[in-house]
């Protein structure tokens, strides 16, 4: 038997983090992997492409219906999706009401308790946005996850968090096990988008593991709340995330301490790739915009 891999995916919210692990969970499924997938976002959409249904419902709001997680059985909170992927959502507190990460924690410790780990090759923890504090910041925190790859694309926002997760990274991996697996790229079809991505993967001393490019199948398939590799196995995107599946199956050992950067060093990095200007070049731009305003002006 092989050993267990911990892995899990952060990235800025809205950069298609979920999408994108559920899909390379399909694809490892796929390769004969045993999977289970632990949802760390409230919002519970971790898990909806594999199971073909809406949310599924979390560990928090069984607890709570039960009296207390002690309450609950393992097959009371696992559920089997595609390719034989077992499911888990940790859920989170009503917005704006305690810890949101406290169900990550919860959930993790019954998980490993229940002996829910024992007969996986993977266990992907799929964590919210780019927050890296508090409950969400356990996956690393506790080295229950090893590696850790970030969802990133070639947007000013994007970069930043990748380098803010590295940060998170940083700080624990001095400690514990946690290393950096690498950067996907999930393409946005912005200016220069791949070259980027490398020279972000770069500066963090990773690599990029792979670039995902944009296609529409994508949209449809979630639509219909399946996996690209379920909706339309033949397709060229399909195989773009059995890739992406593969390269982080032969990614194991490859993890890094990451070097991130200031502030300073990723706008000069935007800067030399023309998508962020100087403060002098923005300051020209103005003063050219002014005059041009005046002149008509004046001419009318």
């Amino acid at each position: 038997m092989s050993a267990l891999r911990q892995i899990a995916f952060y990235g800025k919210g809205g950069i298609g983090k979920s999408t994108t692990s559920q899909n390379t969970i399909a694809a490892l499924a796929e390769m004969g992997q045993r999977v289970m997938i632990v949802g760390c976002d409230p919002k519970a959409d971790s898990t909806r492409l594999i199971l073909n249904a809406k949310a599924q419902q979390t560990v928090l709001q069984m607890a709570a219906d039960a009296g207390s997680v002690e309450d609950l059985e393992l097959e009371d909170v696992l559920r089997v999706g595609q390719g034989g992927v077992a499911c888990v959502e940790s859920g989170g507190p009503e917005p704006g009401v305690g810890c949101a990460g406290r169900g990550v924690i919860t959930s993790i410790n019954f998980l490993e308790e229940n002996g829910a780990y024992e007969d996986q090759d993977y266990i992907v923890y799929d964590v919210l946005g780019d927050v890296v504090c508090g409950g969400f910041a356990m996956p690393i925190r506790e080295n229950k996850a090893q590696e850790i790859y970030i969802v990133m694309s070639g947007e000013m926002m994007a970069l930043y968090a990748a380098n803010n997760i590295s940060r998170g990274i940083l700080k624990y991996a001095t400690t514990g096990s946690v290393r950096l697996g690498g950067l996907i790229c999930n393409s946005r079809q912005t200016d220069l988008e791949i070259e980027l991505a490398e020279a972000m993967a770069a500066k963090l001393g990773t690599t990029l593991i792979h670039f995902v490019p944009r296609d529409n199948i994508v949209q449809h398939a979630e639509l219909r709340r399946q996996t690209v590799i379920q909706y339309d196995p033949e397709s060229k995107q399909a195989n773009e995330y059995r890739t992406l599946a593969k390269n982080i199956h032969e990614n194991k050992g490859n993890g890094v301490i990451p070097t991130p950067i200031s502030m300073d060093e990723l706008e000069e990095m935007l800067m030399e790739f023309g998508i962020l200007k100087s403060d002098e070049e923005m300051i020209a731009e103005l003063e050219a915009k002014e005059a041009a305003q005046k002149e008509a002006l004046e001419v009318a």
